[in-house]
């Protein structure tokens, strides 16, 4: 069978778990935290790497999200937009490693625990403008594509 869309293990022996979602009708893939994660009041945590690459069709990419009971119960957002291209899976930087950071806007300081469902992802197609003629190929991993 064609692999088209999924989630594989950059060591593929590792006892990391692959995203899955947990039911039919669930749009996100789940993303475990392959460790404690400390969210300090009013910061943000360091970049936390799942172990996980994600590949997909060129015209679609990975979105991330804070789960919403994170979000909800415990005042935590991504610290970015949370955007895996597909041309991310097996780049040179870092072999697709999928990073997720978290900002705190409480208070209080937070611990994602170690096997704790921490964000989601979904698959999304997109289109592009007429006339785009982008032949750069990506060489790397967080902002390989550059800032101009």
């Amino acid at each position: 069978m064609e692999k088209v869309r999924g989630f594989e293990k950059i060591v593929p022996d590792s006892d990391v778990k692959l995203p899955v979602r947990k039911t039919a009708g669930s749009a996100g893939y789940d993303f475990i935290a392959p460790h404690d994660i400390v969210v300090p009041a009013r910061g943000s945590s360091n970049v936390v790497f799942t172990g996980i690459k994600a590949y997909m069709p060129k015209d679609e990419y990975l979105q991330l999200h804070i789960r919403s009971s994170l979000a909800i119960k415990a005042h935590l957002a991504l610290a970015c937009g949370g955007i895996i291209d597909a041309d991310y899976y097996n780049n040179a930087d870092n072999e697709g490693n999928i990073g997720i950071a978290f900002v705190n806007h409480s208070d209080i300081g937070v611990v994602i625990k170690a096997g704790e469902r921490m964000a989601q992802g979904i698959f999304v197609k997109y289109g592009v403008a007429d006339g785009d003629v982008v032949k750069t190929k990506r060489t790397g991993g967080f902002g390989s594509t550059g800032t101009r």
